[in-house]
């Protein structure tokens, strides 16, 4: 049976590890396992606030001896392959997420809100790898996985739409940003790409009214308004073409760009918008 002072210590090291406490939390929760190390929860969070001071060993430890005393503790796997694979470990850390992933397909509906997540951004990581390599099928399939965990995450179907629409598939990826456009109509990045896709399928006043949409949202968007402005410009012609065969430079400033340089993927520097929450 645990005394009451141990009692006391827990309940005050969570409410601070909570709070986010980490300094008043891990001088809490040390004196705890000073006194009894069989608590996995408390080793996982001495695990987080030593990973997120750089203290990796110490993390690794800690993450470990909660496995060793709870060896289904998901979250403890999850923060442990993070850990290795912040080591270098790489093996070690395939080894270990691969074994969580086993578990969790076995009591899919058990999972905890945050350790879902946490899987689907994990898998959302694993397919923006795979993109940025041109692994498109391997891509869409691990943003397939993670939205399978969690549906309503729209900053991952519209990165899903993304890899879509630069496989080549741009219909797709018009369905499934209409859908976070359905879902969270205030999640401005997904209306930005909406606009860019539909603008790339030729629906060019359906894109204006995005970028439109989005403006009304947020007035200071650069982005909506270098959209608006070039779709325009290139409405009336005024875009002038390069002579055959000689490269488009990579645009200097916004200004100097196009918008199919902006649709093609130009680094046009200025255009980073702030989040908008859903």
């Amino acid at each position: 049976m645990l005394d009451e002072e141990l009692r006391r210590l827990l309940t005050v090291g969570r409410e601070h590890y909570v709070a986010h406490d980490w300094d008043a939390a891990e001088k809490v929760l040390v004196e705890v396992i000073g006194s009894h190390r069989g608590f996995a929860d408390v080793w996982n969070m001495l695990g987080v606030i030593w990973h997120g001071r750089g203290k990796l060993a110490e993390a690794q430890g800690a993450f470990e001896e909660a496995l060793k005393l709870n060896p289904t503790y998901t979250e403890a796997a999850l923060n442990l392959s993070v850990t290795y694979n912040d080591l270098g470990r790489y093996v070690d850390a395939r080894n270990v997420y691969g074994e969580a992933i086993k578990r969790t397909r076995s009591a899919p509906r058990s999972l905890d809100p945050f350790v879902k997540g946490k899987l689907a951004n994990m898998h959302a990581d694993l397919g923006a790898a795979y993109a940025a390599h041109g692994l498109y099928p391997e891509a869409v399939r691990e943003y397939h996985n993670a939205l399978e965990l969690c549906p309503a995450f729209g900053d991952l179907r519209t990165r899903l739409a993304l890899v879509l629409r630069d496989s080549g598939d741009r219909l797709g990826a018009a369905r499934e940003l209409e859908i976070v456009k359905t879902t969270q109509p205030a999640y401005l990045p997904a209306r930005l790409a909406l606009g860019t896709t539909l603008y790339m399928l030729g629906r060019r006043d359906d894109a204006v009214h995005e970028w439109e949409a989005v403006l009304g949202r947020d007035p200071d968007s650069k982005a909506a308004r270098l959209y608006l402005r070039m779709a325009r410009d290139d409405k009336d012609g005024s875009k002038s073409e390069p002579p055959p065969g000689v490269p488009v430079p990579v645009a200097s400033s916004p200004s100097e760009a196009t918008l199919d340089d902006i649709l093609n993927g130009y680094d046009v520097p200025g255009l980073e918008d702030k989040p908008s929450s859903s």
